[in-house]
């Protein structure tokens, strides 16, 4: 497959697995409500974000460590919040 293609599919799902983390950030900023959110689940969630990071720059993958970054981002926000404001 062209290395071109692999980017882009790389870059794409980066893209969507990411932006789906905005909406849920957004609405915990506006209404602080984290009821719904497991601490635990957030917690390990994050981790494995920081973890994916890591791996993504560790192995030069920009898609994987871009995506990472950005979502490691949302998921600390919504992290903070949850334990903020139980």
């Amino acid at each position: 497959m062209n290395l071109n293609i692999i980017a882009i599919i790389g870059y794409c799902a980066a893209f969507g697995t990411t932006i789906s983390f905005l909406p849920q950030a957004i609405k915990t900023i506006q209404t602080k409500d984290t009821s719904g959110i497991s601490l635990p689940m957030y917690a390990l969630f994050t981790a494995g974000t920081l973890l994916w990071l890591l791996y993504g720059i560790l192995s030069d993958s920009l898609p994987v460590a871009i995506a990472n970054a950005i979502t490691l981002i949302f998921a600390s926000i919504i992290l903070v919040y949850k334990i903020r404001y139980k």
